[in-house]
């Protein structure tokens, strides 16, 4: 049986990590001993079949233009397939700089100046910053607390409507709260983007980090009816920690849909990266699938190593990730401000986590963290945190 290696440290101080190298200007968290878990990707090695695609690359030495070739197509059905149960075509992908770029053409695309776009927040704060920057109007609708995650009021949403909204932009599963949503609430959204006449961009990039006993459902299975108005966005980014070659993937059925998303590229002059497109050929392959298993077996125990920590302090809650890496952490129990929980973070454990209120509505008091790391890292941030709000014991 293969092993494969995730407690291993990787040093990235000095590689140019978004991540580390800018933690002390964006945080204030002291490059030299701050633990940084903020933005979303990971601090081990990928996966050996990527870095072996790396490597023949290299050995080549020839890195002129390419495209998304017949292989990779077939890579990302295969995988969908595999992995997802979800029969696509390979006619339908259409690929993207990264799905932040897949996100910002999505509203360009589908929204005129001015329109609305509609997010379910506390959601992931590139949905409201992409909108914002994009001239587009939010239209944030939180999300319902009901015991120990988040469901929709679907009467709520309605109202906060005023009928000039054209995109909804749905994150599955749910980014901050690891939220998995069932078959029957993504037919209820796909329903709820049928009635006010929504493009539903269906942002899935998370899709492969779930936990055992939760089932992710792709949008397009859940509810095929509504192809004429969807759209999917997936990548191997933070699965296989290479957000860094920006490439990701549009899954669009409907033709007409997806000429017009083609009209976009094509007016942007957009080709893909070549070394990303072989990375994700050589990740969405069989040993691809095995090293993610082993990984959510690495992240699994994280999880419960850190809720266990953050859950043993009064007033402090981390709810139960059914998906991806990122604990969502609630400190509303505890009376302070959300500047004195931050002030802890940065000053007391000299850790670098995304800030809760960044993510909209509900995320006042919280803060996001991420676990995609070595487990001993993992283990030195709850210690930390734990002395951090000792007074609260």
């Amino acid at each position: 049986m293969t092993t494969f290696d995730f407690d291993t440290i990787i040093e990235r101080r000095g590689t140019n990590s978004t991540k580390w190298d800018k933690m002390q200007r964006l945080y204030g968290v002291p490059a030299e001993d701050g633990l940084a878990m903020w933005t979303a990707d990971s601090d081990y090695q990928t996966a050996p079949c990527v870095i072996d695609a790396v490597k023949q690359a290299a050995e080549r030495g020839v890195f002129g233009y390419s495209w998304d070739h017949p292989e990779y197509k077939a890579a990302v059905q295969w995988w969908m397939a595999n992995r997802h149960n979800w029969d696509i075509d390979t006619d339908w992908i259409l690929t993207s700089q990264g799905l932040g770029n897949a996100i910002a053409m999505s509203i360009t695309t589908w929204a005129a100046p001015g329109e609305g776009v509609v997010i379910f927040s506390p959601v992931y704060h590139e949905f409201a910053h992409k909108t914002k920057k994009c001239g587009r109007r939010l239209v944030e609708i939180p999300l319902v607390r009901d015991g120990e995650t988040y469901v929709i009021d679907f009467d709520d949403a309605q109202r906060r409507l005023s009928g000039d909204e054209r995109v909804l932009l749905w994150c599955s599963p749910q980014n901050p709260s690891g939220r998995v949503w069932t078959s029957e609430e993504l037919r209820a959204v796909a329903e709820f983007a049928e009635r006010n006449d929504l493009i539903l961009v269906s942002d899935e990039v998370h899709h492969d980090l779930v936990y055992a006993g939760n089932t992710f459902v792709p949008m397009d299975v859940a509810a095929p009816e509504y192809r004429h108005r969807t759209v999917t966005l997936v990548a191997a980014s933070k699965t296989f920690n290479i957000a860094g070659q920006r490439t990701g993937a549009m899954i669009i059925p409907d033709n007409a849909l997806r000429a017009t998303m083609k009209q976009t590229q094509q007016s942007l002059d957009y080709s893909p990266s070549s070394l990303g497109i072989d990375m994700i050929t050589a990740a969405y392959s069989p040993a691809g699938a095995a090293w993610v298993d082993a990984q959510m077996a690495h992240l699994d125990g994280n999880r419960r190593l850190f809720d266990e920590a953050m859950n043993s302090i009064p007033g402090v809650w981390s709810m139960p990730l059914q998906s991806t890496y990122l604990a969502w952490v609630d400190f509303a129990g505890t009376g302070m401000s959300y500047d004195e929980i931050n002030a802890r973070f940065r000053d007391g454990a000299r850790i670098a986590a995304s800030s809760g209120p960044g993510f909209g509505a509900g995320g006042e008091l919280c803060q996001r963290v991420n676990l995609a790391t070595q487990r001993s890292r993992v283990a030195e941030a709850a210690e930390r945190l734990k002395a951090a709000f000792s007074d609260l014991q």
